[in-house]
C-alpha cells in the first residue's frame, strides 16, 4: 500500500526535478514538449515539462489527489491509465499544428477514468470513487470544450488525455469482467 502512495510522488519528483534544472540552468527555456515535427519520444517526455512554476503547481494539486484515487484499486488500473493516455498523445504529438506539454493530459486520462468506472462497474468503490473524482474536479470537464480552456491551455491535449481515461476503464472493466478471470 505505501508503494502506491509513493508511485505518484515519484512521478512528481521527475517533473519537479526538471523544472528545477529548467528554471535553475536554462531560465525556463529547457521544455521538452510534445508536437509537430518533434522526436515521437517527446510523447513520454511531455507530461514532466511545464511552463514554469505555476504550470507545474496547479497540474501537482490534481495528480495526486487523482493518482491516488485511481491507486486505490490497484497499480495496474494506474498504468492502464497511464499506457493509454501516451497511446492516444501520438496523434496529438504528430497531427496537431501546437506542441504542448504537463501532466494535464494524465490529469484528465485519471479523472476519466475515475468518472467512469463507477458507472460501469456498479460496486460500491468504484461508485464512490466516481462520485469523489465528479465532486472535486467535475467542473474541470467543460475545458476539455474548445472555447472553454483558457487561451494558450490546450484543450486537445486534456480531451485526448480524458479520452485515454475513459478507453483504460472500459479495458479494466473488461479485462476484470473477463470469463478468463
Amino acid at each position: 500500500m505505501r508503494d502506491r502512495l509513493l508511485l505518484p510522488l515519484a512521478l512528481l519528483g521527475l517533473a519537479w526535478s526538471q523544472e528545477l534544472v529548467d528554471q535553475l540552468l536554462f531560465a525556463g527555456t529547457w521544455n521538452l514538449p510534445m508536437g509537430p515535427g518533434l522526436p515521437l519520444w517527446r510523447v513520454v517526455t511531455a507530461p514532466f515539462s511545464h511552463a514554469g512554476w505555476a504550470h507545474l503547481m496547479s497540474n501537482s494539486l490534481a495528480f495526486l489527489p487523482l493518482s491516488w484515487l485511481v491507486l486505490s484499486r490497484g497499480v495496474r488500473d494506474y498504468l492502464t491509465v497511464w499506457i493509454s493516455v501516451i497511446v492516444l498523445s501520438v496523434p496529438v504529438a504528430t497531427l496537431w499544428p501546437t506542441a504542448s506539454h504537463g501532466l494535464s493530459g494524465v490529469v484528465y486520462g485519471l479523472l476519466g477514468f475515475l468518472l467512469l468506472i463507477g458507472w460501469l462497474e456498479r460496486r460500491p468503490l468504484p461508485i464512490l470513487l466516481s462520485a469523489i473524482a465528479l465532486w472535486l474536479y467535475g467542473p474541470t470537464v467543460m475545458t476539455l470544450i474548445p472555447g472553454f480552456s483558457p487561451s494558450g491551455v490546450s484543450w486537445i491535449g486534456h480531451a485526448s488525455g480524458f479520452f485515454g481515461g475513459v478507453i483504460a476503464a472500459m479495458v479494466v472493466n473488461h479485462r476484470t469482467n473477463s470469463p478468463l478471470n
